[in-house]
């Protein structure tokens, strides 16, 4: 990510005439922030999150604290400058009302396996992305994470209603799929979620499905409603009927106990508006 951020700067001091990094100075830095506050996000709707703009400024700061540690610059021109932080939002849960309204919104076995693997199984956009079919055991109701956040491995109790809709998918929409794709250069025996075309299913296609589900269902505020808010929501409900902390921590694949802590401060506010 860093490279790519650099090059994304570079990029913008050609388009000011600017190729010696020797002639940045605080003016062009605040240009550049002022551009990041504006440049469209490319993998998303929207601009780039305030979170995302501190990472690219974060890029140069350790960029210029390198050339002048090398000698190629005699000042830094990030070091006369700050920048606001970024605002932790805060973590969006859905109810269970909600969760339900998405259910009977599915259309499709493979709406309620999407829903049942970042809900049901409370995994990661990317976990989802690189799910294989050897990664699920039907008989054993498990769902196997191979690396997950942290190269961390780890097995997921799949409850029985999540695991007849990855089944149902799995028997009888997906082969659907194979069938059609029948010849072409494809490897889909690996990937779980495929596309129509017979393709893994990633980041942008499983963003759609959602974003279609939650329109259909007529849940408030749908801007608030990610993939991750999903995991979000599984966490704080499993803390709110009594699971251990230490259980979900295994089940979300956490390494710090501290990040499974969050959740029952968000779960504290979930029960509340509940009341």
């Amino acid at each position: 990510m860093l490279p790519t951020m650099t090059r994304e700067f570079f990029h913008f001091l050609e388009g000011i005439s600017i190729k010696d990094l020797r002639e940045v100075t605080g003016k062009e830095i605040l240009d550049y922030y002022h551009y990041l506050r504006t440049r469209p996000n490319h993998r998303g709707p929207g601009t780039l999150s305030e979170s995302m703009q501190h990472s690219h400024l974060w890029a140069l700061r350790i960029l210029f604290t390198y050339l002048q540690a090398e000698g190629v610059i005699d000042a830094d021109p990030m070091s006369v400058l700050s920048f606001p932080r970024p605002k932790k939002k805060e973590r969006a849960v859905l109810t269970h009302q909600e969760i339900r309204k998405l259910y009977h919104a599915c259309e499709s076995f493979k709406d309620k396996a999407l829903l049942g693997l970042f809900y049901g199984c409370g995994l990661r956009k990317s976990e989802v992305e690189a799910l294989n079919v050897k990664d699920i055991s039907f008989r054993g109701r498990l769902v196997y994470v191979r690396s997950g956040k942290g190269k961390r491995r780890r097995a997921i109790p799949v409850p029985e209603r999540v695991m007849e809709d990855l089944k149902s998918y799995y028997y009888q929409e997906r082969v659907h799929v194979l069938h059609k794709q029948r010849g072409a250069s494809l490897d889909p025996q690996r990937a779980f979620l495929l596309n129509k075309g017979g393709t893994r299913m990633m980041g942008q296609s499983l963003w759609r499905r959602l974003r279609i589900l939650v329109l259909k269902a007529g849940i408030k505020d749908p801007a608030r409603v990610t993939l991750h808010c999903l995991r979000h929501s599984i966490a704080t409900h499993l803390l709110g009927s009594g699971v251990a902390i230490e259980q979900v921590r295994d089940f979300l694949g956490h390494t710090h106990l501290e990040s499974t802590q969050v959740y029952t401060r968000v779960g504290r506010k979930y029960l509340v508006g509940k009341l």
